[in-house]
């Protein structure tokens, strides 16, 4: 008669969990060696304590933030923004710009929401143009973007998908703009920056475009970044083809101070050109002021003055040596909420 003792504990597990190591290992022997190798691998990196790099788009952030070329206007502008609510975050933005020398007068209304996963923004003009970009979040490192701008004009209508991903010593990125799944027309963008020491990081940029389904070209850029060890210095280096160069450097002098320069070069059978730019940012307690200077003959400033945190008067100019030119630009930014101090997640005031 046969025996109906009940099977050992580690026999009765193997038997309900068809996943188990030794069943594993009947799978997988094959190709255990490469998951072996890549544990290893990923123990070796973690080892490391390798830092994060940043990402390949905010490669030179510091020197853009700190330089005025994004920043400077001329003419007169105005910025009223109300805030609705501040968790999640809500607010409605009316922009107005007139007086520029190289573009007409304008209004914009934008919006923005804003939640731990979320973001939203959104803007419309007095033609009617419209654009929006959409993110959310799926955990901490991972980000899916979406961004579109719809106009009347042919050839101005976008949109652009967007992934992002960070890992511990790496980011990683793709996108494709106005993608065509009929005939594969589009650009197409992946970067990928590594962090290979705690000082030094470096990685690529590669695009592929197809305006149309007979034309393609396919281009790489390689970049590199280098860090101090207290950061308050930053090195960028990025190829932009051949013959082409731009380099940035950035430094935080001391609290209130930041100096930054920006080397682009073109050295190419038919074209040979050099392009330098150095710039300072100036943080006082309620104001920042910037100051740039190009090889082309640009001298430029920007003063941003906050009377309260709630109001901004703004003052730039840009004079052109080499072509006896100038720019002056006043713009205000004001800044209004009905909520109460208790509702914006502020301290109550007496």
């Amino acid at each position: 008669m046969a025996s109906t003792s009940t099977p050992p504990a580690a026999v009765k597990d193997t038997l309900l969990d068809p996943y188990s190591s030794s069943l594993r290992y009947s799978y997988f022997a094959p190709v255990s060696p490469f998951f072996d190798a890549y544990d290893r691998f990923s123990l070796w990196r973690a080892d490391l304590g390798l830092p994060h790099p940043g990402t390949v788009e905010n490669l030179q952030k510091e020197a853009k933030s700190t330089h005025l070329t994004n920043f400077i206007f001329d003419g007169a502008r105005a910025d009223l923004t109300k805030s609705l609510s501040m968790s999640p975050l809500f607010q409605v933005t009316h922009s107005f710009a007139l007086g520029s020398q190289t573009a007409p007068p304008s209004y914009n209304f934008g919006a923005i929401f804003g939640s731990t996963k979320v973001f939203l923004q959104g803007g419309v003009d007095h033609d009617g143009n419209v654009s929006g970009r959409f993110n959310y979040g799926w955990t901490g490192s991972t980000v899916t973007k979406l961004q579109a701008q719809l106009s009347s004009q042919i050839g101005h209508n976008m949109i652009q998908f967007e992934h992002d991903y960070q890992g511990q010593d790496f980011s990683l990125n793709a996108k494709a703009m106005n993608p065509s799944p009929t005939d594969g027309t589009g650009i197409y963008v992946g970067s990928y920056l590594q962090s290979i020491t705690k000082n030094i990081a470096l990685g690529f940029e590669s695009i592929y475009q197809r305006p149309t389904p007979d034309v393609s070209e396919f281009s790489s850029a390689y970049l590199a970044k280098i860090t101090g060890t207290d950061k308050n210095w930053i090195a960028t280096a990025q190829t932009q083809g051949l013959g082409v160069l731009q380099a940035t450097y950035w430094q935080k002098l001391s609290e209130k101070v930041e100096v930054a320069a920006d080397l682009q070069l073109i050295a190419m059978p038919n074209r040979r050109e050099a392009i330098t730019t150095i710039g300072a940012k100036y943080d006082l307690r309620l104001a920042t002021f910037r100051a740039q200077l190009e090889s082309t003959g640009k001298v430029s400033a920007l003063l941003e003055q906050r009377f309260t945190p709630t109001f901004a008067f703004l003052i730039s100019g840009e004079i052109d040596h080499w072509n006896s030119k100038a720019k002056v630009g006043l713009g205000v930014m004001i800044e209004s909420s009905s909520l109460t101090p208790e509702e914006m997640g502020m301290p109550p005031q007496s």
